[in-house]
C-alpha cells in the first residue's frame, strides 16, 4: 500500500469519491469537479491511497482553514477522509491501515507548508467519520455544535503557539415568502451528499411552478459561507432539513408538497 498525491487519471474517481460504480453518485453532477478546480490554487491538498495493485481504495482532502465552515489561523482542515468499504466498485479496503496512513501523509504535508497544526471534524455517534477515531490519532477536541449528535471540531496542533481553531455558526434562515414555499439549498461542493441533495432539490422545486421558489447559495464563495454561517445545508421554509445521508428525491417531495397544501388552503 502507498500513498500518492492526486494524478489527472485518478481525477474521475476521487470527483466521486471512489463509488464511481454509483448511479446515486452520478445525480451530484460537477459540483465536486468546479469546487476542486477552484480551490487547486488555494492550498487544497488531495492524497490517495492505492493498494499493491494500484487500486485506488482510500482519500483524503484538506484546505486551509481560511476556505472551510471554521476559524482559525495557520491552520488545514481536512473535509474528509474515506477509505472504500463498500463489496460494490472495487471492494472493502478498510481495516488494512489505509486511513491512517493518508491522515499521516496530511500531516506531513501541511506541516511542510508550514500550518501550525491540522483540524479535523468528527461526529460522536458510531458512524462515517468518527471524533473517537481521530482522538486516537492523537487529535484532542476544540469545539462542538450544538447539540449531543453535532459534529465535534478536533485538532492537533503542531507548535506551542498554535491557536484552537472553532466553529463558524449559522447566523441567520431564509426568509419566507408570503404564499410560496422557499427551497434553498446552500451547496460548497466539496462534498457529493450535498451535491445531490441539491440537484434533487431543485428538480423538486421545478416541479410546483410558480408556487415553489427554488434559490441555491454557492458557499465555496467565503463572503457568502461567512453572511449565513452554512456551509452545506437544505431549508424548505426557513427550517433546515437533515441531508446526510443523501435525502431521496421522494422525501424531498413529500415535504415541499406538505407546505404547498397548506398554503394552497389558505
Amino acid at each position: 500500500m502507498r500513498v500518492i498525491d492526486l494524478k489527472e487519471e485518478y481525477k474521475p474517481i476521487y470527483f466521486n469519491c471512489l463509488e464511481d460504480w454509483s448511479d446515486e453518485m452520478k445525480e451530484a453532477g460537477t459540483h465536486k469537479e468546479c469546487w476542486c478546480n477552484k480551490m487547486e490554487n488555494k492550498g487544497l491538498g488531495v492524497k490517495l491511497a492505492l493498494d499493491d495493485a494500484d487500486q485506488v481504495g482510500g482519500m483524503i482532502q484538506y484546505i486551509p482553514i481560511e476556505y472551510a465552515i471554521a476559524e482559525g489561523k495557520d491552520l488545514y482542515f481536512i473535509n474528509c477522509i474515506w477509505v472504500h468499504g463498500y463489496k460494490k466498485g472495487k471492494g472493502n479496503f478498510q481495516k488494512q491501515g489505509m486511513g491512517t496512513a493518508l491522515l499521516s501523509a496530511a500531516e506531513e504535508d501541511v506541516k511542510a507548508r508550514g500550518a501550525k497544526g491540522i483540524v479535523a471534524w468528527g461526529m460522536p455517534l458510531p458512524v462515517w467519520m468518527k471524533a473517537s477515531w481521530y482522538k486516537k490519532q492523537g487529535y484532542r477536541k476544540a469545539d462542538k455544535t450544538p447539540g449531543i449528535f453535532g459534529p465535534v471540531l478536533l485538532w492537533k496542533p503542531f507548535t506551542r503557539d498554535a491557536l484552537p481553531p472553532r466553529w463558524i455558526h449559522q447566523k441567520k434562515k431564509p426568509d419566507l415568502i408570503p404564499g410560496r414555499v422557499v427551497v434553498s439549498s446552500f451547496i460548497n461542493g466539496w462534498c457529493p451528499v450535498q451535491s445531490i441533495v441539491t440537484e434533487r432539490a431543485k428538480r423538486v422545486a421545478s416541479e410546483f411552478g410558480h408556487q415553489v421558489v427554488y434559490k441555491e447559495y454557492n458557499t465555496s464563495d467565503r463572503d457568502v459561507m461567512i453572511e449565513w454561517g452554512l456551509s452545506d445545508a437544505l431549508f424548505i421554509d426557513d427550517k433546515k432539513i437533515s441531508n446526510g445521508p443523501p435525502l431521496s428525491y421522494d422525501k424531498i417531495r413529500k415535504r415541499v408538497a406538505r407546505k404547498v397544501k397548506k398554503i394552497s388552503a389558505v
